[in-house]
């Protein structure tokens, strides 16, 4: 098995063959160590495009615009209009294809217009068994997906970056907000917007890792098994914000915060094979 300074060669060589990408930027930790290392290795041969996307927050947006700037590279801005797609509005399954597709195709479509030759996204070895969709819709548009050439797992991944002083190091994942809504739930502005308000505001009450999973008048919190006595103390708060924001009820999953807690009900291959990156 490769030691991770090997990797970071085997990286940077791979960048440098390429000449001349674009970057799918996001402002995770991921796609930051992709657009850094290509620019040590190609300088001004690379663009950071940064997609706006109403199943995203505006204000993920804007901090990964800063800080593409603040690094040095050229940004573009550009957006997608996913809840204009049936396909993804219907919720289903493969509607992470449908959103990934729709992405990755746009990105094509500006490589072409800009003359890269290379479009590059920030999945690592874990999005193997994780995002089958999304891997299935890269294959098709022809995305390269360096941090997996460099055969690279999240904690390499915050290890270099880190290494690299990078702001994003150990940032939380962030993940599309269809992910809150039980598969056939159909999405829409309202729906994705009454989640996101809410939390926003559990956010700022002090709960960083948090999920709100909508079920129609329900709003079903998953927050870390320590902050669920501090949730309960602002239990009235809560429940006061929650229903002005829409819900009738508001509940607290006592298994608390986890990724991919909408595929629990799922036969398991399925869960395993297409969708345990809903996070």
């Amino acid at each position: 098995m490769m030691e991770i300074n090997e990797k970071n060669r085997y990286l940077g060589k791979t960048l440098k063959e390429m000449g001349r990408v674009m970057v799918a930027f996001s402002g995770g930790v991921d796609s930051t160590v992709v657009l850094k290392r290509a620019q040590q290795e190609l300088g001004d041969n690379v663009l950071a495009v940064v997609v706006a996307s109403e199943l995203f927050r505006e204000s993920e947006f804007q901090a990964a615009v800063q800080l593409a700037e603040d690094l040095g590279v050229k940004v573009h801005q550009t957006e997608i209009k996913e809840l204009n797609q049936p396909q993804i509005t219907a919720n289903n399954p493969d509607s992470w294809y449908y959103s990934k597709k729709l992405l990755y195709t746009r990105l094509n479509q500006l490589a072409e217009e800009w003359d890269y030759p290379y479009v590059l996204d920030g999945m690592i070895m874990d999005d193997e068994a994780d995002f089958r969709p999304g891997l299935k819709a890269r294959t098709e548009e022809g995305i390269r997906s360096v941090l997996q050439e460099a055969n690279l797992y999240k904690p390499e991944v915050r290890e270099l970056a880190k290494e690299l002083e990078l702001p994003v190091w150990n940032k939380l994942a962030s993940c599309s907000l269809a992910s809150r809504f039980p598969y056939g739930t159909k999405l829409d502005k309202q729906k994705v917007n009454q989640v996101n308000q809410a939390e926003l505001y559990l956010k700022r009450a002090g709960f960083e890792e948090v999920r709100v999973r909508y079920h129609d008048n329900v709003a079903r919190i998953e927050v870390a098994a320590d902050k669920m006595v501090e949730l309960l103390e602002k239990r009235t708060e809560v429940q006061h914000k929650l229903v002005s924001l829409g819900f009738d009820y508001v509940s607290i999953d006592l298994r608390g915060y986890r990724t991919g807690s909408m595929n629990e009900v799922l036969p398991a291959a399925s869960s395993k094979q297409q969708i345990a990156a809903n996070a």
